[in-house]
């Protein structure tokens, strides 16, 4: 199955956005763990990136994949750590995350290609 992860982030945008109207103090202590938690210390915000895609692909989540191989891409990880995070992420994960784990590849080219375009 191949689906686009710019269309998957773009959808779940849209969903947030009217979380934000209807829940602002719940979006806004989400945002604020999330900014505290993505920013660079003692790891790289490369690396906290990295953990969240692992976590994402081993947890099944679509928009996990979308949005954090896009920061990967931003960030200019490398494919090649890429593969290695994720060969990680399907060992704690087994089967179903190597599933999740190719979908993150697909994420990964469609929004390098993209970013080169």
């Amino acid at each position: 199955m191949s689906i686009s992860f710019t269309d998957t982030i773009a959808d779940i945008n849209r969903g947030i956005l009217e979380l934000r109207k209807a829940q602002p103090d719940a979006m806004a202590g989400f945002s604020a763990l999330a900014k505290g938690a993505m920013q660079g210390g003692e790891l790289s915000e490369a690396t906290k990136e990295i953990i969240a895609l692992a976590i994402g692909v081993a947890g099944r989540c679509d928009g996990c994949i979308g949005f954090h191989t896009k920061s990967l891409v931003r960030l200019g990880v490398s494919r090649a750590a890429l593969m290695e995070a994720l060969a990680v992420a399907v060992y704690m994960g087994g089967g179903p995350s190597l599933m999740y784990a190719a979908d993150a590849v697909h994420a990964y080219d469609e929004f390098s290609a993209a970013r080169g375009a």
